[in-house]
């Protein structure tokens, strides 16, 4: 007490004892127990772990085995070969740490060593997807099943509570590879999967330390592509554009494969989202495949078709029997039936070797059409500078042109169509068609023949005869020869008679049209010739036709029968003659000589008739006469004479 008489004094000391305790038990804490074990059963060297909770940089550490001690140990484990162990026997191990002037003891454990295996963390982890169940494997440590353990969750939902499946391993084939299915999962989900294993054969197992991944969802859908074509000298441009894959699907990268063989140029990535490649005028397909950690997505394929040229023609001179470079590349279409889809590609380059090369032109066939390109690299890119249309050797077509048929037949002409050769008959270049027409029966008409050109599939016949039958025949001609006649027969109608209809229209217009010209003509006439007055004619009654009519008829006289001309009362022949020379002189002197011929006439059958001495045949000349007279007489008095405007009415009746 005296040594602490002053009150100050002892409080210090107090203090100095608590820091120097409490110093003690922070300076060192215990290890953990270690761990010693084989990585697998075959191994011969163990390795021992241990923890240690501090934050000090100069700590040692000693392992004992027993009474084996091994020391100056810098990390928290340690490697021992089995040589310097018991492994077969139950030991006891514990750790001593050393920090400053301090050391700290784990405790012992007793433990058989070459019982214990412990394997490292599953290494290089794939995962795929089949249907909604998950494949797990990764590097096997042993040819032997083990057991494995597996969280997992969403990803997408990291506050969600972790699956837990236990699950023994299989071996694949090799025995290179532990694989796990972790089933009824979602496959359009990314999760985060760890894993532990631990071995089946050793007595005291250890799992392993964990290992983590996360299993992008599957690639279920193909990337929504677009493309576009740009077009430079001989060479194209593809721009293919994608839209973003799901968040979910985790995808590394996407990349493109073309099919076209005659490549020169790499793919270049032009952005996330974008990627062009160049290629040549020939057809070809590029697939775009996007990739993630665990599946592969189903390829998105553009066809880019071969580039269209109207004005194709025959090749003049080719490469295909010549030495080429090795920039460039010959190709060859087969073509059948005109699809643009070759049925044969033939592929020639440049860095073939020359009996490859051989080869390659050997595949060429006889009579078959191809579709010759040859394409050149420049600047590292494929131009196609020549194509055409190739023949290895021709012949005649093997086939008649197909399904002629005749149209619109009239009575002179007629329309013919046919479809053509199909490729793989053509054996050649068609020249032109050959189209010929004869009559049928007819043995005057020669044959007639034309040249169709091979690009025309119609034809017009002309001049042909209404009524008629013809024989036609066409065939296709190449530069060899010409092929198989197609047949066809034309029946032209007959002459079409004029319609009915219009010929009555035609009759109505020219009735009409000469009425309205008779009309025109007739007041012309009255405009130039004044209309003459119109006689007055009363009681005429014309005695020609019964006077002709008594001249026809054939007379018979009996011979006992007299014939005499009655007269009227008081009257003679001379007399009425006489009355009739009157008027006559009357009239003027235009009538003279008919009036002298008249009265001539008049006195010779006068006297011819008083002649009582005439015979009976004489008699009846002079009755006939006198007929003949008293028609002409009565003629000319029932005419109308006028002069001077002076109207003359002249009766035949006697008072």
């Amino acid at each position: 007490m005296e040594l602490f008489k002053n009150r100050s004094s002892l409080h210090g000391y107090v203090m100095f004892m608590f820091l120097m305790t409490l110093s003690k038990g922070f300076a060192c804490e215990a290890p953990s127990s270690p761990q010693c074990f084989r990585r697998k059963a075959e191994a011969t060297v163990y390795t021992c772990e241990w923890s240690l909770n501090t934050t000090q940089s100069d700590v040692t550490f000693e392992l004992y085995f027993n009474e084996t001690k091994f020391g100056n140990i810098k990390e928290t484990f340690y490697n021992v070969v089995e040589e310097q162990l018991i492994q077969s026997r139950s030991v006891m191990i514990w750790v001593e740490a050393h920090i400053g002037n301090s050391t700290c003891k784990s405790p012992k454990t007793s433990v058989i060593l070459q019982d214990i295996v412990k394997y490292e963390a599953p290494q290089k982890i794939s995962a795929s997807w089949l249907k909604n169940n998950l494949s797990l494997s990764w590097i096997a440590t042993e040819k032997y099943p083990a057991v494995a353990e597996v969280w997992f969750r969403r990803d997408e939902h990291p506050t969600e509570p972790w699956g837990k499946r236990i699950i023994s391993t299989t071996i694949n084939d090799n025995k290179d590879q532990h694989q796990v299915f972790v089933v009824n999962l979602w496959k359009n989900s990314a999760y985060q999967v760890q894993i532990r294993h631990r071995s089946t054969i050793a007595k005291k197992p250890l799992w392993s330390p964990w290992s983590q991944v996360v299993v992008p969802a599957e690639l279920v859908h193909e990337p929504n592509v677009t493309m576009t074509i740009t077009h430079f000298n001989g060479t194209r441009k593809v721009t293919l554009t994608w839209m973003p894959m799901p968040l979910g699907a985790a995808v590394r990268n996407v990349t493109s494969y073309s099919s076209q063989r005659c490549i020169c140029t790499k793919t270049v990535y032009h952005n996330k989202h974008t990627i062009y490649t160049f290629v040549s005028y020939s057809a070809a397909n590029i697939s775009v495949i996007a990739r993630n950690d665990v599946s592969v997505s189903p390829p998105a394929t553009l066809q880019v078709p071969v580039e269209p040229a109207s004005d194709l023609e025959a090749c003049n001179k080719t490469l295909a029997d010549k030495e080429i470079n090795r920039k460039t590349c010959l190709e060859w279409y087969e073509l059948q039936d005109g699809s643009p889809v070759p049925k044969n590609v033939i592929t020639l380059t440049g860095k073939m070797g020359r009996k490859k090369k051989e080869e390659v032109r050997k595949n060429l066939k006889d009579y078959i059409r191809y579709l010759y390109f040859e394409h050149r690299c420049q600047h590292g890119r494929p131009q196609t500078v020549k194509m055409c249309f190739f023949y290895q050797k021709e012949g005649v077509p093997l086939k008649e042109p197909q399904e002629v048929t005749t149209l619109h037949e009239t009575d002179i002409s007629a329309d013919l169509s046919w479809k053509a050769i199909p490729l793989a008959y053509q054996q050649g270049f068609l020249t032109h068609y050959r189209l010929c027409w004869v009559k049928i029966s007819s043995q005057d008409e020669p044959r007639v023949c034309d040249n169709i050109p091979a690009s025309e599939t119609k034809y017009h016949l002309e001049n042909l005869k209404a009524g008629s039958k013809y024989n036609i025949t066409l065939a296709g001609v190449t530069q060899v020869g010409e092929g198989p006649e197609a047949t066809a027969i034309i029946n032209t109608k007959p002459g079409k008679p004029m319609n009915v209809w219009l010929s009555f229209g035609l009759l109505f217009v020219f009735f009409l049209f000469s009425t309205t010209c008779t009309v025109v003509l007739k007041k012309i006439k009255v405009k130039i010739f004044p209309p003459v007055p119109k006689p007055v004619i009363t009681d005429f009654i014309p005695h020609q036709s019964k006077t002709q009519e008594i001249l026809e008829k054939k007379e018979e006289v009996h011979d006992e029968l007299t014939l005499l001309k009655l007269y009227p009362e008081g009257k003679s022949v001379s007399e009425e003659a006489e009355d009739v020379r009157v008027l006559r002189d009357e009239w003027g002197d235009g009538t003279d000589e008919d009036m002298e011929h008249d009265r001539s006439t008049l006195e010779e059958c006068s006297d011819d008739c008083s002649s009582p001495g005439s015979t009976d045949e004489e008699q009846r000349n002079s009755k006939e006469g006198e007929i003949t007279d008293i028609e002409q007489v009565d003629n000319e008095l029932a005419m109308l004479i006028y002069k001077n405007g002076l109207v003359f009415d002249m009766k035949t009746e006697l008072p």
